[in-house]
């Protein structure tokens, strides 16, 4: 029996009788999906997850987990595996054309991080945690998707891809950057798509570079190539990033065009490129995107909420994906713990709101000089990265820190029986 079940027994045996428990669907489970689950079955929710894939998906690059978020995991008792998880990346190296080395950086000086605090593990590592959290408590339904919602009852009804039919209390879209939640409620993407001017391609290849716990980040104008070694393991995440001015909208769907595209950009580079662009051919694991973020006047529609990378994707540029992702699960679920969808929902957005934006305008700050698409650009970054080499340090970002988590009570939706 849960928490939940013993809260409301008890309830029950002291003449107070309990509304249903509230159903609700969140569609992702990626991050911000399970971290909502474990959250909202804390507060007495009776909790279903729809997962697109077939499984979770283990490894994937690194994540951070930072500043506010740290709070979180901690509250949600995961914090220790996490810490067990830890890459500890030690040395940033940012190399000219011909290879030959700028500067080599503590990693915190550049993404204003905090050693020794602050938390980077590897994508897996982190949705398993989550899901670890709270798969005893929430029902997962693995390789499905929701095929159609209507609001027009008095809750919401879905339709499932694979011909189920439910109703739902309340909906959640925690279905990533190209939510199809997002697209039911909203319409087209678009509209809330901010691109960046860049697209990037990340595989595993071999490690055949002796690194360990480092990056090496290869630059000439608008093109950068990076290996990470997230430990003496036998892999290294490889990524390929570029300019591109507008979103390469005819690759997104098409991981041949995505090959051909990364190539075509690519094909006179030196360094260790024409490797890593051997390996992307063969990986089985290519991820390809645009850098983009979502920018959106509201999250909810109705009975249906958005959370994490669906509502406010701010870019591998911050670092901060990850962290909105908690903190924002965290937020919503609170804010729905004693209130109806639409006080909740508003709570949602009200406190929440300032900290996403203060994280999405990190782009604002300097980040994207790392990717410079000038040589002047590329020799004014170099030379603030001879300075920085010398620095010590960053004490994390202002931005990371921004919100204070608020303590909510779970409550068991009790009235007084007559």
């Amino acid at each position: 029996m849960t928490r939940t079940d013993l809260s409301r027994e008890s309830a029950e045996s002291r003449g107070i009788r309990t509304a249903p428990r509230r159903k609700v669907l969140i569609s992702g489970a990626s991050i911000a999906g399970p971290a909502l689950a474990f959250w909202l079955n804390r507060y007495g929710f009776a909790v279903t997850v729809v997962e697109k894939a077939g499984a979770l998906r283990g490894g994937g690059y690194p994540v951070d987990v930072r500043g506010t978020a740290l709070e979180v995991v901690r509250r949600m008792g995961i914090l220790p595996r996490l810490q067990d998880a830890h890459v500890d990346l030690r040395r940033l190296t940012f190399l000219q054309e011909d290879g030959s080395e700028v500067a080599s950086v503590n990693p915190h000086t550049v993404t204003g991080g905090v050693a020794g605090r602050d938390l980077e593990v590897r994508r897996g590592d982190l949705t398993s945690a989550l899901y670890m959290a709270v798969r005893d408590d929430v029902e997962f339904l693995f390789n499905d998707s929701i095929d159609t919602l209507d609001q027009s009852g008095p809750g919401v009804d879905v339709t499932f891809r694979g011909g189920g039919r439910r109703t739902f209390d309340m909906v959640f879209g925690a279905d990533g950057l190209h939510s199809r939640t997002r697209e039911f409620l909203f319409g087209p993407e678009e509209q809330f798509h901010r691109y960046l001017g860049y697209s990037f391609a990340g595989f595993t290849m071999r490690n055949t570079f002796g690194l360990s716990h480092e990056a090496v980040l290869w630059n000439t104008p608008g093109r950068a190539a990076v290996l990470y070694a997230v430990g003496d393991n036998a892999d290294v995440h490889a990524f390929l990033n570029f300019a591109h001015p507008e979103p390469p909208y005819e690759a997104f769907r098409n991981p041949e065009a995505q090959r051909n595209l990364v190539t075509a950009v690519f094909a006179d580079a030196g360094w260790e490129v024409p490797g890593m662009l051997a390996a992307m051919r063969d990986a089985d694991d290519l991820f390809f995107d645009g850098v983009s973020q979502i920018r959106m006047p509201r999250w909810s529609s109705g009975k249906v909420a958005l959370v994490g990378d669906a509502a406010y994707a701010p870019s591998f540029l911050t670092g901060q994906g990850s962290s909105l992702a908690l903190v924002g699960a965290y937020m919503l679920a609170g804010s729905l713990a004693d209130r109806d969808h639409a006080a909740g929902f508003a709570a949602y957005e009200h406190n929440t709101r300032q900290f996403v934006t203060v994280n999405q305008e990190l782009v604002g700050e300097g980040d994207a000089a790392l990717f410079p698409t000038t040589a002047q650009a590329l020799e004014l970054r170099n030379d603030m990265l001879r300075n920085l080499s010398a620095m010590p340090a960053a004490e994390g970002r202002p931005a990371h820190s921004a919100l204070t988590l608020p303590e909510f009570t779970p409550t068991t939706w009790a009235h007084a029986g007559p």
